[in-house]
This record gives C-alpha cells, sequence and structure tokens, in this order.
C-alpha cells in the first residue's frame, strides 16, 4: 500500500484500547505491544506479500523471516507464528504452495519458533506471511520514535534489493547476484537483535517497504529529533547501484520519496544512483539501529563478530526540533 494511504484510511476511527497497552495505534510501531504482567508483554506482528522471488521454496523463507523482522525489532523473542495463505489452488499446482509452507517452515525452526495455525483462502494471486506474537519485559520494549541526541545510526543489511529484484524481472540478473539477494532477503535479524540487547540502544526499526529513509523517518516523526545520514557509510549491494543508473528503479522508491520528500534535504553532491537506493524499497531487510555514540564503534565491531559483515555506522541523531533528515 503506498505511504500513508492507510492512516488516511484510518482517519477518525476510534479504536479499542486499555491500560496494558503499550504501543498500539495511537503511535504506530513495527509492532503492538500489549502488557500481561509487570515482568512479561506480547509483541504482536503481521505481515504478508505477494512473491518477491521466482522460487516458491525461498519466497516461504523470505516472507517469514520479513514477518518475524518486527519482533526482532522491538527488541523481543519471537515464540509463535500463524500462516497467512492465499493460493490460485484451481489454477496451480499444490506443489508449488506445499514449497512455499515448507519454506516459512524452515525458517520458523531456524528461528526456534513455533507454528501453531493459520488460514487460508482461494485468491488469484499468491500470498504468503504470518502473524507472530513474541515476549518482551515490557520495561525493554524498543520504540522506533525513542531516539536521543548525540546517537549514532548503524545499519545491518546492505540496500538495493528492489532495485535488483527490478533487474530481475527484466531477466539482467547473474543467477548468482540473484542467489546473492535472495539470501540477504531471507537472513533473519535474530543475530544482529541479540547482539543489540547487550548495548545501550534507545530506538530500532527494520528497513522494509519505505526504504531506509523512509524509515528513518518514521523513527524522527514526533521524537523531537532530527537525524543526518552519511550516504557514503550506507552499505548497498554493488550492482544495485550500476541498475539505479540504467533506470530501473521499481516505482515503491519514487513513492517514497514523494511522501518524505518535505522532512528530507539531500545535498546536491549526492548522487541521483546513491538517492534512489536511499529510498529504495526494501523485503526483510536489516535493522536500523540508534546507539549511544559511545557503544557505536563496539556495537559495530560486535556485529561483524557475529558474522553480520555488512553492519555499518551510516549517521548520528541531532538535538532538533525540526525533525528532518539531511543527507550528505
Amino acid at each position: 500500500m503506498p505511504p500513508g494511504d492507510l492512516d488516511k484510511a484510518l482517519c477518525g476511527i476510534a479504536f479499542p484500547s486499555d491500560e496494558n497497552v503499550i504501543i498500539g495505534l495511537d503511535r504506530a510501531d513495527d509492532a503492538g505491544v500489549y502488557r500481561v504482567s509487570d515482568e512479561l508483554a506480547l509483541i504482536q506482528t503481521v505481515d504478508f506479500f505477494t512473491p518477491i522471488v521466482d522460487d516458491p521454496y525461498w519466497f516461504g523463507q523470505i516472507a517469514a523471516a520479513n514477518a518475524l523482522s518486527d519482533v526482532y525489532a522491538m527488541g523481543g523473542t519471537p515464540k509463535t507464528a500463524m500462516n497467512l495463505v492465499a493460493f490460485p489452488s484451481k489454477t496451480m499446482d499444490l506443489s508449488i504452495l506445499r514449497q512455499m509452507i515448507q519454506g516459512g517452515v524452515d525458517k520458523l525452526k531456524e528461528a526456534e519458533v513455533i507454528l501453531i495455525g493459520g488460514h487460508s483462502i482461494e485468491d488469484k494471486e499468491i500470498k504468503y506471511g504470518l502473524s507472530v506474537t513474541g515476549f518482551i519485559h515490557p520495561k525493554r520494549v524498543l520504540a522506533k520514535k525513542n531516539l536521543r541526541p548525540g546517537d549514532r545510526l548503524i545499519l545491518t543489511k546492505p540496500i538495493g534489493t528492489g532495485i535488483v529484484n527490478t533487474a530481475i524481472k527484466a531477466n539482467m540478473v547473474s543467477e548468482q547476484l540473484s542467489e546473492k539477494v535472495t539470501r540477504v532477503m531471507a537472513a533473519l535479524n535474530r543475530d544482529a537483535a541479540l547482539i543489540m540487547a547487550n548495548f545501550d540502544i534507545s530506538a530500532c526499526t527494520d528497513v522494509t517497504g519505505f526504504g531506509l529513509l523512509g524509515h528513518l523517518a518514521e523513527m524522527v516523526n514526533g521524537s523531537g529529533c532530527s537525524a543526518r545520514i552519511v550516504s557514503g557509510q550506507v552499505p548497498f549491494i554493488p550492482e544495485a547501484e550500476e541498475f539505479a543508473a540504467m533506470g530501473l528503479i521499481p516505482a515503491g522508491a519514487y513513492k517514497n520519496r514523494e511522501f518524505r520528500e518535505q522532512m528530507i534535504t539531500i545535498a546536491e553532491a549526492v548522487p541521483r544512483t546513491i538517492q534512489d537506493l536511499l529510498f529504495d524499497p526494501q523485503t526483510s531487510g536489516g535493522l536500523l539501529i540508534s546507539v549511544s555514540n559511545v557503544h557505536c564503534a563496539d556495537l559495530v565491531s560486535a556485529l561483524k563478530n557475529g558474522g553480520i559483515a555488512d553492519a555499518a555506522p551510516i549517521g548520528d541523531i541531532i538535538d532538533s526540533q525540526e525533525e528532518r533528515i539531511r543527507v550528505i
């Protein structure tokens, strides 16, 4: 759904709530959080989409990793999941459905999450995803808007998957690159979440359909802070810049730019191809972490030592009520 459309549709609706809702629709975040006791809160999220790759098994893996990511971004541990499936069973072989579900199940096993049910419907277009429930201590929830001036920003996965997937649809990508990007999207954010739990983190989100700058804008908006991104430090898939230079930009990137351009200033020296990468819609992207400046270098080192090779510091948080993003 295009950025902002859901907000317009929900405007004016009074939603039920109670005092145990820690994060709900009044302060949109990556997931909802409900306090069960003084020691336990539930994180609840749901996500599903149409196939992003041709291989049904890998599509299942990516969809599951993407759905689990919201719980990791909140600082929690996913525990249970329920399948959401739309499939044209009257026109498509059920072996495809089986491979897709198997991919999701294998990713859940990797994450040590239990599948406890789900729901399926007949549809002309395949859709798959998960509803996920996780656990967290009520006082350790990482809300995306809790930014602190002086914090550094760290990104854990390279960006550019939307542009590369556009090139894949145009049959312009090698088998090696296609496999590389598929594995990036299918990789869990679990290890990054476990590592960051040992550091002084103020806020976190995961980078998905709104692109890096779009999701950073969600963090900045209402935080009382601004942010600065150093474009040359942002990790990206090298081939994505080449495809961007050819004009292989997904429509979502243009929509992301249009929706947030009023709060983003980009220096003239930043090439247009890099700008397109910063707005590129991601699928199952990395975590965007706001960490104290004192702990930034140690966190990056710990992430790299933990196998997250692309983790990099990409900017900082500024004390500014303007709530803007500057890209240099």
